[in-house]
C-alpha cells in the first residue's frame, strides 16, 4: 500500500526513510513525498549546511539558533515600535502650529495642509489631532510619498456635516488633481494619487469645494 511502485520485500531494503511532504490531491487521495537511503543522508547534509549558514548569519552557535531568532524578533518589534513613534513625532513637527492654517468658510473652520512622507495610518492620526485641536470644522491633510505617490484624508465634525460639509465629496472633487481617486463618508474619507506636483492646486481648490457644500 505504501511501496510507491518499488515492491520491496520489507522496510529493511530501503534502509532510511524520511517523509518530506504530504498533501491532498483529490477527494480521498493523499500524495506523500519521501526520501530513502542515500537521499535521506543528502537531505540531512543540506539541512545541516542550512543551519550552519543561518547560525553564522545570526552570529550564534547552532544549538542557540532558535533562542537567537526569538531575541532578534523581539529586537525587531522594539525597533519597529520606536520607528513608528519617531515617524509620528516627525509628522507632528512638520505639521507645525495648526492655528496658522485655519480659515473660516461660512462659519465653518477649515484646515487644509500638506506633510511629507506620511503613510495613511499616520495621516489618520494627524487628521484626528487637527480635528481635536480646532474642535469643530473640516480637515484635509495631504502627504507626498516620494515623487510618485500621494495620500490624503478628509474629516468633518458632526456639526460641520450638519451644515452641509461632506468629506467624501470633498476628496472626490480634488483627488483628480493628483492623478487619483477616492471617497468616503460625510465625516471621513481618504484617497490616493500618483502626482505630488498637483498638491498645490489641490490645496487651492479645496476651500472652494467646501464653500459650495455649505
Amino acid at each position: 500500500e505504501f511501496c510507491g511502485g518499488t515492491h520491496v520485500a520489507n522496510t529493511a531494503n530501503i534502509r532510511l526513510f524520511k517523509i518530506i511532504s504530504e498533501a491532498g490531491v483529490a477527494a480521498g487521495v493523499r500524495r506523500i513525498e519521501a526520501l530513502t537511503d542515500k537521499g535521506v543522508l543528502k537531505y540531512y547534509e543540506e539541512l545541516e549546511k542550512l543551519v550552519k549558514e543561518a547560525s553564522e548569519a545570526a552570529k550564534t552557535e547552532s544549538v542557540q539558533l532558535v533562542r537567537r531568532i526569538h531575541t532578534m524578533n523581539d529586537e525587531i518589534k522594539a525597533l519597529s515600535s520606536e520607528n513608528e513613534k519617531l515617524k509620528a513625532e516627525l509628522a507632528n513637527n512638520a505639521l507645525g502650529d495648526v492655528s496658522d492654517n485655519v480659515v473660516e468658510i461660512k462659519g465653518v473652520k477649515f484646515v487644509a495642509t500638506k506633510v511629507d512622507n506620511v503613510d495613511m495610518n499616520e495621516l489618520r492620526n494627524l487628521g484626528d489631532k487637527i480635528k481635536n485641536e480646532i474642535g469643530s470644522g473640516v480637515v484635509l491633510v495631504v502627504s507626498a510619498i516620494g515623487s510618485d505617490k500621494v495620500n490624503m484624508i478628509a474629516m468633518a465634525t458632526d456639526d460641520a456635516v450638519a451644515k452641509g460639509a461632506h468629506a467624501g465629496n470633498l476628496i472626490k472633487a480634488v483627488a483628480s488633481l493628483v492623478g487619483g481617486g477616492g471617497g468616503g463618508r460625510p465625516n471621513m474619507a481618504q484617497a490616493g494619487g500618483k502626482n505630488p506636483a498637483g498638491i498645490p492646486e489641490l490645496l487651492k481648490k479645496a476651500p472652494n469645494v467646501l464653500e459650495e457644500q455649505l
